[in-house]
């Protein structure tokens, strides 16, 4: 049931992110010719700094979902109903918070705001600000749907938001270059998904409407508490590693290289945003397991998720890294381009959260949290002392060595350690011996994956997916050639031949495959 939930989960993800991605591409280029580069780059400031304002939500939702995951599968309604009452009371207060706190910043943005012409900055900060608080009214119900392995919900009804709301905004670009009405639109769609989940949520499970009867034990209220305080303190550290950087470029370059930054930016996320539509479906289910089942079975699986953590990783990577410049050239022009040295280092950064994402899911879903609540803080003073002394010596390209060295420095060796040893019961080393060793593979593909694209010499859009396709085919070959006498490749492998006997234009060949598989093996008994 747990594969099955996650294949479908994982299934209605990826489909709405090749929709998403589509959409982005082209909102990006009507964005840029409507309104040009400093319009992009304050939209690049303004989702920086009110990042800093969701700190006010860090630590109740995944306090309050790992609470979750144990009754929701023992479907205890009087303490999941329980848990949702104080879900939606903390997310009350974290709206009013953000709005309050996001107000009381406005008089000091120019602060981070070098020469701009753009008017009307108070009053399009204040949309972003009602864009980033109004959802915090619902998203206690969206959570529910993750925890009971029913995410697809959730896409699909983002995924129409989204179809529905880009279309607006490009329209509204295209014939009024408007960034107010074109923000304003965003907020009112925005509120309408939010309520239409809710909605949603409450016909499927109409026990949550129910009136309180039973009060959290006082165990699970002083579990909830200290996890909370620790997931705020990670949080605060996460943000001052990842969510500063536009704020840095914007205060010691230019508000243009923030627009600069903002289209590598977005590629990369859209990649990180299609990967965790697999990986975010599958740690739900991950949750599910380490609810009920012995290390040795978390283990195993966790062996299994890193392996598909490192092959598609990797995989975008590699076309991140051999493709983006031509794919900017293409799309926007040469003057929208970023020496190849913040690229690389965009695209190690990129490598080396993504690797350790199969180990942060073991441990959130196993309420590891208060053990290494201020290693996010010591990364983020490591992140930013190295950024505020290389930004003055490497421009752009030293912020970005800051959060890759602090990222070496602190979670790199520190969160495998934690997993290994509270929930695997297994030498540390195993992991690190894995990490270089697919590491090497993943080099090896790289350097094959350069000499064969490079035999293509069309810089048209053309050749420029031929390329991709080229890159697509190297990896997976080298990688099915080193992998496929392993247990987790045949584990995956069994899990796509389910996936794919369940469409029935493959049911007679996989029956016909058995069936000579059990020939041969009866055969060979004689």
């Amino acid at each position: 049931m747990r594969v099955k939930s996650s294949l479908l989960n994982i299934s209605a993800g990826i489909g709405n992110q090749i929709i998403i991605t589509a959409l982005s591409l082209i909102s990006r280029t009507v964005f840029i010719n409507s309104l040009g580069i400093e319009y992009l780059g304050i939209n690049g400031l303004f989702t920086s700094i009110l990042a800093m304002l969701t700190l006010a939500e860090a630590g109740i939702g995944a306090s309050i979902v790992y609470n979750l995951y144990k009754p929701v599968a023992d479907n205890n309604q009087p303490k999941i109903l329980a848990l949702m009452q104080l879900y939606k009371k903390a997310y009350l207060f974290i709206a009013a918070f953000i709005m309050l706190l996001g107000l009381a910043l406005m008089p000091f943005l120019d602060l981070f705001i070098k020469d701009t012409s753009i008017e009307h900055i108070a009053f399009i900060y204040f949309l972003f600000l009602v864009n980033t608080a109004a959802p915090y009214l619902f998203v206690y119900k969206n959570s529910f749907l993750n925890v009971s392995q029913k995410n697809y919900i959730v896409t699909a009804v983002f995924s129409i938001s989204a179809i529905i709301s880009t279309c607006m905004k490009i329209a509204i670009l295209y014939y009024t270059e408007n960034f107010i009405l074109y923000l304003a639109i965003e907020s009112i769609i925005s509120i309408i998904t939010s309520i239409t989940l809710a909605a949603i949520v409450d016909k499927m499970y109409p026990f949550l409407k129910q009136k309180l009867v039973t009060k959290l034990d006082p165990e699970t209220k002083a579990n909830f508490i200290k996890n909370m305080k620790a997931i705020m303190l990670q949080n605060v550290g996460n943000y001052f590693i990842f969510g500063v950087d536009g704020i840095l470029i914007s205060s010691f370059v230019s508000l243009s290289a923030v627009g600069l930054y903002s289209n590598y930016k977005m590629l990369i996320e859209l990649c990180r945003t299609f990967l965790n539509q697999v990986f975010t479906n599958m740690y739900h289910s991950l949750g599910n397991l380490v609810a009920k089942e012995s290390a040795a079975a978390i283990y195993r699986i966790f062996k299994v998720t890193f392996l598909l953590n490192f092959w598609l990783y990797s995989l975008l990577s590699i076309g991140l890294y051999l493709l983006v410049e031509p794919l900017i050239l293409v799309w926007i022009g040469p003057e929208f381009r970023m020496a190849n040295a913040v690229l690389l280092l965009l695209v190690l950064a990129f490598y080396e959260r993504g690797m350790r994402n199969s180990l942060t899911a073991v441990k959130s879903t196993a309420g590891i949290f208060h053990e290494d609540r201020f290693a996010p803080m010591f990364q983020a003073a490591l992140n930013l002392g190295i950024s505020l002394v290389l930004v003055h010596y490497m421009g752009i390209a030293g912020i970005f060595i800051g959060t890759l060295l602090s990222a070496l420095l602190v979670p790199f060796w520190y969160t495998p350690m934690l997993v290994y040893k509270k929930v695997f019961e297994q030498p540390v080393g195993f992991y690190y011996k894995k990490y270089l060793y697919y590491t090497f593979i993943g080099l090896a593909a790289f350097f094959f994956s350069k000499v064969a694209i490079s035999l293509i010499t069309s810089t048209t859009i053309i050749g420029l997916l031929i390329k991709g396709v080229i890159c697509v085919l190297v990896v997976n070959i080298c990688y099915t050639a080193v992998f496929f006498k392993t247990d987790e490749f045949k584990y995956l492998l069994g899990i796509a031949k389910g996936l794919l006997n369940k469409i029935p234009r493959f049911n007679p060949l996989l029956q016909k495959s058995m069936k000579r598989d059990h020939n041969i093996e009866v055969g060979g008994n004689k």
